[in-house]
């Protein structure tokens, strides 16, 4: 294990989720039940499985695609999806 990567990638996560859409929805289901335990494992849950599925795709992707051409069209995708939020 990669002890740099696995720190990076942590902080860089962690940072990105503070104020994101899916912390508030789990402030908002924790508010609204009684089960605080059970929002944190359905939200963990769901973190893990779409890291998982992203972490799949980019294996499948990186097997076809350069990794160049994936960071600019990531890095295109990234900038049209800013631009879209801020449209509309």
């Amino acid at each position: 294990m990669d002890i740099k990567t696995l720190l990076v990638t942590f902080a860089t996560i962690f940072l990105a989720e503070i104020g994101d859409k899916t912390q508030l929805a789990v402030l908002a289901f924790s508010l609204k039940n009684s089960s605080r335990l059970s929002v944190f494992i359905g939200a963990s849950c769901a973190l893990i499985l779409s890291s998982l599925i992203a972490i799949v795709a980019g294996s499948a992707l990186s097997r076809f695609i350069p990794l160049e051409y994936l960071r600019v069209s990531c890095a295109f995708l990234f900038i049209a999806i800013g631009v879209w939020m801020l449209i509309s």
